[in-house]
This record gives C-alpha cells, sequence and structure tokens, in this order.
C-alpha cells in the first residue's frame, strides 16, 4: 500500500480495508504496531470531534471514539516503552495548560514530523524533552506517511 491508498483509508469509512491496514502494519513487527496505533488514535479522535449520535445503553458514538483514541493511545505507549530507541523515535508527555480538562499531551517525533494527542491525564512514559512543532493539521499526512514507509520496508 502507498500513501494515497493509506490516506484513503483514513478518510474512508471502509471497516474491512482499515483492518487490513491494521493487519499488514503488525506484520511490521514493533514499528508496524506503533504506526497501526497511531493511525487508529488520530482516526479515531477525528472522527470523535465529528460524531453525533449514539446506541442506547452503549454511549455517544463521541464517546465511543475517545475510548479507541485512549485504548489506542495505551497500546502505542506500550510498544514506545519497549522499542522507541531501537526505532529511533523521541516521544513523551507534555503539558498544555490552555486546554482545559485534556492538559496532557504525547508527543511523537517520526521521521515523517511530529503527531501529538491531547489526553485528560498523564500516561506511562517519559517526559518529552522536545517541545510543540507549532505546525496544526498536519497529523493525518505525518501519520499515513509513516505507515507507508513502515509499509515499503523502510522501518522495521
Amino acid at each position: 500500500m502507498n500513501y494515497a491508498e493509506i490516506l484513503r483509508i483514513y478518510e474512508g469509512s471502509n471497516g474491512d480495508a482499515t483492518r487490513e491496514l491494521y493487519a499488514k502494519l503488525e506484520d511490521f513487527g514493533p514499528a508496524g504496531v506503533v504506526a497501526m496505533n497511531l493511525f487508529r488514535a488520530h482516526k479515531a479522535s477525528s472522527r470523535a470531534k465529528v460524531y453525533r449520535g449514539g446506541i442506547r445503553g452503549q454511549g455517544s458514538f463521541k464517546s465511543m471514539a475517545y475510548n479507541r483514541k485512549q485504548w489506542s493511545i495505551d497500546n502505542l505507549e506500550v510498544v514506545l516503552v519497549d522499542h522507541a530507541t531501537t526505532l529511533s523515535i523521541n516521544w513523551g508527555w507534555g503539558k498544555d495548560s490552555a486546554t482545559k480538562n485534556f492538559e496532557a499531551v504525547l508527543y511523537v517525533e517520526l521521521p515523517t514530523g511530529q503527531v501529538s494527542f491531547h489526553s485528560p491525564q498523564r500516561g506511562k512514559g517519559p517526559a518529552f524533552d522536545g517541545k510543540w512543532d507549532g505546525i496544526r493539521g498536519v497529523g493525518p499526512q505525518r501519520i499515513c506517511n509513516y505507515c507507508a514507509q513502515v509499509l515499503a520496508g523502510g522501518r522495521r
């Protein structure tokens, strides 16, 4: 899969294509697991911002998407704790006091650029030793590009 195909999956709603992408990424070991969880967390976060409605007894689609984002971040932390050094990925937790109730920020510096996620609580892992790069709205492109690199064998 190339960048354009991965971005199309990110922007789309095809569950089969998304699951196929996740399976392919997982085959690439720790780098693939990092890519998969970044993709899932960002897509869930993006979707949560536009979702309306819900399922009786299960909650709103928005809360379900944010739960999926947090679950993905939790999974991402596990693989980063064990493999970030080997993968040459700088990452860690920072604080954004301007974002009430979501002050904790997970930063991940990929070879394709920095991505970040606000969270209601700080997770496991180190404090981030860098700073936010100040560029908004490029997370999907940076993550999809990283996924394409992993699938091309450029990252293991």
